[in-house]
């Protein structure tokens, strides 16, 4: 080989090392959301009525709603109950919602480095005035890599972080950040559970009464 040869061929090598590493960063990107990104996510959607739903028969559902989510406000995370996590799972099924893959330092409840300008950005999107007066639930899952108790424990641990996070930095009111952790019960790739993918925090928003103004 030439040194002409080589000199391209060394050329190539890091031209090709640059394009990969560029799209691995696109790729990262991807994950991040805007505030705003995080608001549209969030927001009441209109609500639409069956012809045998009435006004009453919504507010009777508000109102058990709220009765229960004021049941499980400024409860300690590892306070709630299996029952109590599944109903808040139930609920949080028909409500607006976003998964944001926040990361967390290795076996720890530390936000990564990585992952603080997406927390920020649910802070900023949090005290939106279009999103004011709303309860949220901040829901932390784990990879299926590990003990279940011991996820279940860490899932817990990191949706605290979040919400005291938003609290100091955001001036976020507590009793309108219900917590709650899944560990490893409810993987977004069940077929393969140790898929980053599944170590997320999922945020709801739960009071949706305005989407039927």
């Amino acid at each position: 080989m030439t040194r002409f040869d080589k000199f391209f061929g060394l050329k190539a090598i890091t031209l090709s090392a640059a394009l990969t590493m560029t799209a691995s960063l696109a790729l990262a990107g991807d994950n991040n959301f805007s505030a705003d990104q995080i608001v549209d996510a969030l927001k009441p959607k209109p609500a639409t009525r069956g012809l045998s739903v009435g006004p009453q028969a919504d507010t009777t559902v508000q109102a058990k709603e709220a009765t229960f989510l004021n049941t499980v406000r400024n409860r300690s995370t590892r306070s709630l109950s299996t029952g109590e996590r599944e109903q808040i799972a139930e609920l949080a099924a028909t409500k607006p919602k976003i998964d944001l893959e926040i990361q967390f330092d290795y076996n720890s409840a530390d936000i990564a480095k990585t992952s603080v300008a997406s927390v920020q950005a649910l802070g900023k999107a949090l005290s939106d005035p279009a999103l004011k007066g709303s309860t949220f639930v901040v829901a932390g899952h784990t990879d299926a890599t590990g003990g279940e108790a011991y996820n279940q424990g860490l899932s817990e641990r990191r949706a605290d972080t979040i919400k005291k996070y938003l609290m100091q930095n955001y001036g976020l009111n507590g009793n309108d950040l219900v917590t709650v952790g899944y560990g490893e019960t409810k993987l977004k790739d069940a077929a393969n559970g140790a898929d980053p993918i599944n170590r997320r925090v999922q945020v709801v928003n739960m009071d949706t009464k305005t989407a039927a103004k």
